[in-house]
């Protein structure tokens, strides 16, 4: 969920929040600014499950492929690590040639109907705030006892964390856009962070302390936690 909001406040999404919120709703700027909560919220609904779906496919995917590949060795999480530590290079602007977005540029017809496919459009392209991040998720997904489920479970949480906000600024657009201008002046600082989120996430996996610290945390819960039921 943590990466997911990274993603949303990356200069790849923030800047275009109240582009997605006009085209999802077919309103006009005048519209928005009266707080049509219904459709917005409506719309934006829409929107996230356009790309939850592709996100989390794809999540399912990669964990089937890791786990038919049924891999054995630390050397592959390591090799796995470094590729998250280059994401989080990306994440802050690094290699040029990853900084160009890929994306389909024919819109669908803009209001509700097409919201969902919009989201669709957004999850099946590349952009260097949202690639690096869902990787991440990714990879964590197919390693340690990877399955389709793991890997469902954590695109779906990461799709939490990049569509909430969303619905939090179409419910209260006005106070919500207060708060988006706030962190667009700090976008440096945004990626900063996203990126030193990754680098050391990819360390972590590459030194093995990643998988010690989550084994440890298994057999905790499953020794040491009770459920009152």
């Amino acid at each position: 969920m943590l990466a997911g909001l990274v993603s949303f406040l990356s200069p790849c999404v923030l800047p275009l929040v109240p582009g997605y919120l006009g085209y999802v709703t077919g309103l006009s700027g005048a519209d928005l600014a009266d707080q049509k909560r219904g459709r917005m919220v409506t719309g934006i609904g829409l929107f996230i499950l356009g790309f939850t779906v592709v996100f989390v496919l794809a999540g399912v995917v990669f964990s089937q492929v890791a786990g038919w590949m049924a891999y054995k060795g630390s050397w592959v999480t390591q090799v796995l690590g470094i590729v998250v530590i280059l994401m989080g290079v990306v994440f802050m602007g690094g290699f040029s040639f990853m900084q160009r977005e890929a994306k389909i540029h024919r819109k669908p017809p803009a209001g509700l109907w097409g919201a969902p496919v919009l989201g669709l459009t957004f999850g099946l392209g590349w952009a260097p705030c949202i690639g690096p991040t869902l990787g991440a998720v990714l990879i964590m997904g197919g390693e340690y006892g990877s399955s389709p489920t793991k890997g469902a479970l954590l695109t779906f949480f990461y799709c939490m964390g990049l569509g909430l906000p969303f619905l939090f600024i179409a419910m209260g657009l006005r106070r919500g856009m207060g708060a988006m201008k706030f962190f667009r002046r700090h976008q440096l600082a945004v990626m900063r962070f996203g990126g030193g989120m990754l680098i050391l996430l990819g360390i972590l996996m590459a030194t093995g302390l990643w998988g010690t610290w989550v084994t440890q945390l298994q057999d905790w819960f499953a020794n040491e936690v009770r459920l009152p039921i």
